[in-house]
């Protein structure tokens, strides 16, 4: 492990949240809000939304969802116009830490964006708040990670409900109650926290 990594209260973190049209972009699905929060030694330092029109009419399941409608999108730029202007919000892999609830789902959108408009997509580091959480966490303090359920957990002013910026919000929330819990397992840098593992003790049986 490096003795050099930054301290996290060193580390420029960006929480990001996607809405999308689907469940993969494998399906056809597409990112229809992207909201983003950077936040420096706890502190909020910017934040980011822009709705995407994803060039296609959205299910009512989606809009009933995330209270998104295809009017909303309907000016909206597309995902190949937001994500220089995201990217650059983000800024530089070599300092900002990407941080996402469920990342993998997330990445997977950002990630085949990039792909299928040519953008090379910057290795930033990944942070999965729910990955973290479940370390971090004993099974009789929360029923699952959820979102929904670590927002109040860790007394979050934002309740989750759906929308790209609320929801990074929320994450932030979760995050630094995250970091709280950390300093119990001495982890205070950035490569501690990406290699950081919890193996829960195995409960007797009955």
């Amino acid at each position: 492990m490096s003795d050099t990594s930054p301290l996290l209260s060193d580390v420029p973190f960006v929480v990001f949240d996607l809405e999308t049209s689907g469940s993969a972009p494998s399906t056809g699905a597409g990112v229809t809000e992207i909201g983003a929060v950077k936040v420096l030694g706890g502190e909020v330092i910017g934040e980011f939304q822009s709705f995407v029109n994803p060039g296609h009419y959205l299910s009512d399941f989606i809009t009933s969802l995330t209270g998104i409608t295809d009017q909303m999108l309907a000016s909206a730029p597309t995902i190949d116009q937001v994500l220089p202007t995201f990217i650059d919000f983000v800024g530089v892999s070599s300092s900002t830490v990407l941080v996402a609830h469920n990342a993998p789902f997330d990445m997977s959108f950002m990630k085949a964006a990039a792909t299928s408009h040519s953008y090379l997509w910057p290795e930033y580091k990944v942070i999965d708040t729910a990955r973290v959480a479940r370390y971090v966490l004993d099974r009789d303090e929360v029923p699952n990670c959820r979102l929904s359920t670590l927002a109040p957990f860790f007394g979050s002013a934002t309740s989750p409900n759906h929308r790209a910026l609320d929801d990074a919000r929320a994450t932030v929330d979760v995050l630094h109650g995250i970091f709280e819990r950390l300093g119990s397992h001495n982890v205070t840098t950035l490569d501690q926290l990406l290699q950081f593992k919890r193996k829960r003790p195995r409960r007797p049986l009955d």
